[in-house]
């Protein structure tokens, strides 16, 4: 890495921290590639030891962070979000970095100051998901929570669009989000993978187990439900479901005695279920999806949707040489039954050792040299897409 690269004085913008996620790793990496960064971000409620992953030098809150149990209501404060951040003072910075899924490009910059942003996705309610994300505001009082919401919507959409014009370059986590970041403003971007990092999910070439498997948290868009439904059609076939979450009293009800729901797993129990599978099913549409690429990593083929993220980072049947998955159109059960079958008769055709291949084109090590080289580029030759 170029050391005038790594000597840079970053000021890291990031939304907020409630938890360790997708956007954390990129994050971590972030810090990583810069270490003598300061980070931003609007709350902080990270324990001391996920705090720790992050080794930033020093992490700066918003005021919003000190109020009472903020944590339960912090996603209601939207607008109040909007103009805490342009509060932060980041003016001392060589170069500011932000990361964005809604606030953090909104930083306040001065003139020759360069302002890069990872865009993870323009806001989803904002934008393209606004009539869904209204459609499930139910329960008591609906009607005016849904009335409140697109107002506020509204509103943010027109402080959204003027962040976006103090932005010097853009780099979008995958073509998906590209597409989607030139719908909304109009602007170019430059694609670089977020992080995953394979090292974890180590290559098993030993002979597989007699059954398939996913994993995610039980929630709606996860769609876990479709894949349940497939398999209760196919009895013969065995299915592993790793995770917990609000739907999980749903699928016990649903589920079949060929689909074994195994709840939360420590991420050594999860990487060695999925190193045994035969294939990982994948039926939710991600910006990127982190973890087929993983399964991947593993030398598991992924059966996934073909829109979204995993049109990207799974290598479909018959679409070119050496697959590393079969993709189904449709967001549908039946779609996934016909995928499922089209596997097991094209099992042959499937390497681990491509899998493997395929997935460490998005690892840890080609983010930091990526990224490194486009900030180098941009310090000496200028940005703006």
């Amino acid at each position: 890495m170029d050391n005038a690269v790594s000597q840079l004085d970053v000021g890291i913008v990031h939304d907020w921290l409630p938890v360790l996620g997708g956007a954390e790793k990129v994050l971590e990496q972030f810090i990583s590639i810069f270490p003598e960064s300061e980070l931003y971000t609007l709350f902080n409620f990270l324990n001391e030891e996920d705090e720790a992953f992050l080794k930033a030098k020093k992490i700066n809150v918003s005021r919003l962070n000190k109020l009472p149990y903020v944590e339960k209501y912090y996603r209601n404060l939207l607008m109040m979000c909007t103009r805490h951040i342009e509060q932060f003072d980041v003016s001392k910075h060589d170069i500011v970095l932000s990361s964005s899924a809604a606030l953090a490009k909104g930083v306040l910059t001065n003139v020759d100051q360069p302002h890069v942003c990872y865009m993870h996705s323009p806001a989803r309610y904002a934008w393209d998901l606004s009539h869904e994300y209204l459609r499930d505001i139910q329960g008591r009082f609906a009607f005016l929570k849904r009335e409140i919401a697109k107002e506020l919507i509204y509103k943010f959409r027109t402080w959204d669009q003027r962040s976006v014009n103090t932005i010097d370059s853009i780099i979008a986590n995958s073509q998906f989000i590209q597409r989607r970041i030139y719908k909304v403003y109009k602007r170019h971007s430059t694609v670089i993978y977020p992080p995953v990092n394979i090292d974890k999910f180590s290559l098993h070439e030993g002979p597989r187990d007699d059954y398939f498997v996913t994993a995610s948290r039980l929630v709606s868009y996860k769609k876990i439900d479709l894949i349940v439904k497939a398999f209760t059609r196919m009895p013969d076939k065995k299915l592993v479901v790793i995770g917990d979450g609000p739907e999980m009293n749903y699928l016990k009800k649903i589920a079949t005695p060929n689909i074994e729901l195994v709840g939360y797993q420590e991420l050594e129990p999860m990487i060695s279920l999925i190193q045994n599978a035969k294939a990982f099913v994948f039926a939710a549409f991600e910006d990127f999806g982190i973890l087929p690429v993983e399964a991947q990593a593993c030398g598991t083929p992924v059966i996934c949707l073909s829109k979204g993220g995993t049109s990207e980072t799974v290598r479909p049947l018959g679409g070119q040489n050496y697959p590393t998955g079969v993709w189904f159109d449709n967001q549908h059960e039946d779609d996934i039954v016909t995928a499922v079958e089209r596997f097991e008769k094209n099992i042959d055709k499937f390497s681990h050792q491509e899998c493997r291949a395929f997935a460490e084109s998005f690892g840890n090590e080609r983010f930091a040299s990526e990224m490194a080289s486009f900030i180098s580029n941009g310090m000496n030759h200028g940005f703006g897409n």
